[in-house]
């Protein structure tokens, strides 16, 4: 039997000089650094947000400035933030949980300061919260103590600004705007169903109803009746 042998340690060879940059290759260099920057400085930072930008207020004028809603030729909102509605013959949003951007208290819908309470759902507060909502939706729209409230009137979105409702949400608010604005409930109902946004493709995101577009058509339903 042979055992193997110890092969013989390798002897290290001379070293490698690092290589030596001429100027002006190093020159080179530099320059179309510098010019790669410049070019795509001027196409990404410069071409192309004025192309999309352009391109936006050519093909989406509203939505490429704001998605905003006049009255009388002055802006009053945009129909991306929602607002705080508190008058009774008005349609009522989703509860807010934003504060004052000094931190001194709450403040529903302050579009400074989005944010929700971050409460998870093990949490007291939140389903104290959601119980307290409940009853007071339940007393605000004249339904029975056992009626069901619809999820978006109980529960805050994680903005704080959300602009639309659920469909099941603005229906069940018909008889306090009906008797509020002295009108019929079928008319409230039919000008809230007139404001219904579909589903985007038809299978993307919920039916809903934008709170300040079905409380502007209110305002012009009333206004005509004057």
């Amino acid at each position: 039997m042979t055992l193997p042998t110890n092969p013989e340690p390798a002897v290290p060879g001379p070293a490698t000089p690092e290589p030596v940059i001429p100027a002006a290759s190093l020159t080179q260099l530099l320059r179309s650094a510098a010019l790669a920057a410049l070019l795509f400085t001027a196409v990404c930072g410069l071409a192309y947000p004025l192309l999309t930008t352009l391109a936006g207020n050519v093909l989406f004028p509203a939505q490429a400035t704001g998605s905003l809603l006049l009255r009388e030729g002055q802006v009053v909102g945009s129909a991306l933030i929602g607002q705080d509605f508190t008058t009774p013959g008005y349609l009522r949003g989703r509860p807010s949980q934003t504060n004052r951007t000094d931190g001194s208290g709450p403040q529903p819908y302050n579009a400074e300061n989005s944010g929700a309470s971050n409460w998870g759902p093990t949490n007291a507060r939140l389903r104290d919260a959601a119980q307290e909502r409940a009853v007071s939706f339940r007393a605000d729209n004249g339904l029975g103590a056992s009626a069901a409230v619809p999820v978006d009137m109980v529960t805050a979105s994680g903005s704080g600004l959300d602009p639309d409702v659920s469909v099941a949400a603005a229906l069940a608010q018909t008889g306090r705007i009906a008797r509020e604005r002295a009108v019929a409930p079928a008319q409230v109902e039919a000008l809230i169903r007139a404001n219904v946004t579909r589903r985007s493709l038809g299978v993307l995101g919920e039916e809903r109803v934008n709170v300040l577009r079905v409380n502007l058509a209110l305002d012009a339903l009333s206004a005509g009746r004057r």
